[in-house]
């Protein structure tokens, strides 16, 4: 079914985003490995899904490969459209396809999503066989991993396992992002970061993008409350800030990527969230940071 870029019932639309001051949108091709065979023909036809909705609204949305692209939007008050990627498997563990996807724009890759890869390890439950001993990068996966640092495409944690997270900074030396993780210390899921892993990232001047599902958000909630609160959000911003500084928070969202209610409900009601920051007491620099400026920079150093 086809739905409208400009306005739909999803938690992100051009409208709503208009509505929520948004600047620049990560737009990320994502792949279950377990549901196809062709996951990167399943991918290019995502990728022509978003080249032809995107284009089609060129005065209020461009797409951008580079900081300069985005520099420009940001002084004509236009929104940016990055493509990314959520599954390194699309792959299939040939450097010629990473290379191809770089080629066509995508700035941004995930190692791996909730499934082992060519690459690596993913985190998902204690009871996963993968999270016991150690389970690092594979070869191809470091392979992958130089290549992305060579191209200019950036390097994504979010999804991958701790060891894999060790791993990546090992073998890296540039800033790296963890698109949309949290903080264990507040939510104990092996999706979130640990408290030595968000202090690594800022030491790195890398970026974590807070996600708004509520699994991320807060343990043991069931029924009527598996609503994200805005007060759930805060909690992790102030751990974030006390283990790894402000410099190291963005906000990744994971709209339309979950299935549970958010307190402000969808792309339109940013400002609700802006507006608890400050009132507790979050400075209007810091605030700026988190929505905007540490994300900024890191896409002015890696994609010049």
């Amino acid at each position: 079914e086809k739905v409208s870029i400009l306005e739909n019932d999803l938690e992100v639309s051009l409208e709503k985003m208009e509505k929520g001051g948004y600047g620049l949108q990560n737009f990320a091709m994502f792949v279950h490995l377990k549901k196809t065979d062709t996951p990167f023909l399943e991918c290019m036809q995502q990728a022509d899904t978003f080249f032809q909705l995107l284009r089609a609204y060129p005065e209020k949305i461009s797409i951008v490969r580079n900081w300069k692209e985005i520099d420009e939007n940001w002084e004509k008050k236009r929104m940016s459209a990055l493509l990314t990627a959520e599954e390194g498997g699309i792959c299939q563990g040939e450097p010629a396809l990473l290379r191809i996807l770089y080629e066509l724009g995508v700035r941004m890759m995930t190692l791996t999503w909730n499934h082992a890869n060519e690459l690596g390890f993913p985190n998902r439950t204690k009871e996963d066989n993968l999270c016991r001993g150690r389970y690092g990068l594979t070869e191809k996966g470091i392979t992958f991993l130089e290549e992305m640092e060579r191209l200019g495409m950036i390097v994504d944690i979010s999804h991958l396992n701790d060891d894999g997270i060790d791993d990546v900074f090992y073998y890296t030396k540039k800033p790296l992002v963890a698109s949309h993780s949290n903080c264990r210390a507040i939510a104990p899921h092996l999706r979130n970061l640990t408290d030595e892993h968000i202090k690594k990232l800022a030491e790195r001047g890398g970026v974590a993008g807070l996600n708004y599902y509520i699994e991320f958000l807060a343990e043991g909630r069931t029924g009527q409350n598996r609503v994200s609160g805005i007060e759930d959000i805060l909690r992790h911003l102030r751990h974030m800030k006390k283990v790894g500084g402000i410099d190291v928070i963005g906000l990744g969202s994971d709209f339309d990527g979950f299935d549970n209610p958010v307190e402000f409900q969808d792309a339109s009601g940013m400002q609700l969230l802006a507006q608890a920051m400050e009132k507790d007491g979050f400075t209007t620099g810091e605030i700026e940071k988190v929505f905007y400026g540490n994300v900024l920079r890191v896409y002015r150093e890696l994609l010049s």
